[in-house]
């Protein structure tokens, strides 16, 4: 892995990965950042007086983000009445102008939040934000990635310059700058929602890809294991493109099973059906390449005929889902037709699921969404099916811009999965 210092424009992204960083950034605070490591991370701010509303719009927050592998020793209060718990990781400082990856894309979901009183200023204790994390470590992270590539990201980090570019030989716009805690098994406990950016599914073993440093559900995965005994994880990636680096990750585990739905044809250019795991892992990957197109119709099939079926049968401890919100109609990365009314299905559909397998442990990490709009109204309808609450997708989704879906070629993608599978 090569890292190189440059000092370049922002358009500058050639197919190349960059890191923006600040200067003599140490590792462990860069990991703090970057790897939203294992379930949730959190905005750092004080609470030595009462909470109050977070200020989003009237300026970025500058608050630097740390990662977490451990609650604090204090418990949760009102747990068993509590039905989400969220965090919220802006990482507002981790910006680079132009970049589809916005620094807006976390606080545009937690205005939604806000605005449609789906807070626990709103919601009470239906409702929690997970504050106070202790630092997550970098052996966590080696669990996934090999330690060359974090020792090169500590080296990297102590000789850029401020505003500085690191090049890291690899492939697809990604870049960095500065700025997990596993749930405990409790019987039927709330869903999580890690609110982070950047994402991380494309981030392989050996190295960041596609605007993604490191794997978060893939640490999450491993951390689940190591620290709360929970072997069986199933994965499900809704995400408009392939979760390559996940499935690099645990493409010969026979204990995770990583099931990926995605656009056919879009980056990285992985994730075809024939690929389903290798020696011990084999058929414990499950891809469903989707035609262009596709949207409510097709994801509905694929729940019910493909994911459920495969959930069942691999009898999950934990569902971690990569939830990408680019496959929206709006979105300017993909060309699928998923709509808000598709992200509740899916949030309520796969809460029922956890609750039926595995006890409702269920976390959801955030992964793309680039339309600021769409990503915040399908995040908030997505909260409001944890909530057993009506969607409110009617409200912002337009059927007049859908278009008819190819339902011929994703029922033909979808036979072809059952038959490799024996679904």
């Amino acid at each position: 892995m090569e890292f190189r210092i440059l000092q370049q424009s922002p358009s500058c992204y050639a197919g190349n990965v960059f890191c923006l960083v600040q200067p003599r950034l140490r590792i462990r605070k860069f990991l703090s950042w970057a790897s939203t490591n294992t379930t949730f991370l959190q905005k750092i701010c004080s609470r030595n007086e009462p909470r109050r509303k977070t200020q989003y719009r009237s300026e970025v927050n500058r608050a630097a983000v740390l990662c977490s592998t451990s609650l604090n020793d204090s418990p949760l209060p009102h747990y068993d009445n509590v039905k989400i718990i969220y965090s919220v990781a802006a990482a507002t400082g981790h910006n680079q102008e132009s970049h589809p990856e916005s620094h807006l894309r976390v606080p545009a979901i937690a205005n939604a939040l806000e605005d449609m009183e789906l807070t626990p200023k709103f919601q009470g204790t239906n409702v929690f934000e997970l504050q106070n994390y202790k630092p997550a470590s970098v052996d966590d992270i080696v669990s996934v990635h090999s330690k060359s590539y974090v020792a090169g990201l500590e080296k990297a980090m102590d000789r850029a310059s401020q505003d500085g570019l690191i090049l890291i030989e690899g492939s697809g716009p990604t870049y960095a700058t500065a700025t997990v805690n596993a749930s405990k098994t409790y019987k039927n406990p709330p869903i999580g929602f890690a609110l982070i950016r950047p994402p991380g599914h494309h981030a392989v073993p050996k190295g960041p890809m596609g605007f993604c440093v490191f794997g978060n559900v893939a640490i999450a995965a491993r951390y689940a294991q190591r620290v709360h005994g929970l072997k069986r994880v199933f994965i499900i990636d809704f995400d408009a493109h392939h979760g390559n680096g996940t499935s690099d990750a645990f493409y010969d585990d026979s204990d995770i099973f990583f099931l990926s739905t995605h656009q056919d044809g879009s980056y990285p250019g992985t994730g075809k059906i024939d690929e389903v795991g290798r020696g011990d892992g084999e058929g414990t990957t499950l891809n469903i390449p989707l035609p262009g197109g596709s949207g409510d119709y097709a994801m509905k099939m694929v729940f019910d005929e493909v994911v459920v079926p495969c959930a069942q049968r691999f009898k999950p401890d934990i569902i971690l889902v990569s939830a990408g919100y680019d496959a929206h109609v709006l979105d300017p990365l993909a060309n699928l037709q998923f709509t808000t009314g598709t992200y509740y299905m899916l949030a309520s559909n796969i809460k029922q699921l956890a609750k039926e397998l595995c006890d409702g442990r269920c976390v959801f990490f955030l992964e793309g969404g680039y339309n600021l709009e769409s990503l915040s109204y399908s995040v908030a309808d997505s909260f409001r099916a944890f909530l057993d609450e009506p969607s409110l997708a009617s409200k912002f989704d337009n059927p007049a811009i859908l278009y008819e879906e190819p339902s011929k070629r994703f029922k033909q993608v979808i036979q072809k999965v059952k038959q490799i599978h024996s679904l």
